[in-house]
């Protein structure tokens, strides 16, 4: 069980414990994770996840689950985030367009070419 925030990514860091005569041992900078419940109101589901307290205080800030991984940046997600930030996506465009999937655009056919008689 890693410690990492499962929308953030956010992981322990590494640094030095300096001592008075400036030694210089190596230490970890662990990650404040807490196991949690957050309620996604587009999807209408409940998701139980691994999250730093900093994440949490960003999504309380963004005003929810919803809101924070539709406005945050990929490069700023974990993969699981990503995954869940598309399938929000994907429920808020089903609901503007009333429920019908938005159809993709065709893909074209080269156009065949003639043979010459010869």
């Amino acid at each position: 069980m890693s410690r990492r925030c499962d929308l953030t990514g956010k992981e322990a860091q590494f640094g030095h414990i300096v001592s008075h005569a400036e030694n210089k041992t190596n230490r970890r900078f662990k990650v404040n994770i807490h196991h949690i419940k957050l309620r996604s109101d587009v999807l209408d589901r409940n998701f139980s996840l691994k999250i730093a307290a900093h994440t949490l205080r960003s999504i309380d800030h963004n005003g929810g689950l919803d809101k924070f991984l539709v406005t945050a940046s990929d490069r700023n997600l974990s993969v699981e985030g990503i995954k869940l930030k598309r399938q929000i996506k994907k429920a808020m465009l089903l609901a503007q367009t009333g429920g019908e999937a938005p159809e993709a655009p065709k893909a074209k056919k080269p156009a065949k070419a003639k043979k010459e008689a010869a």
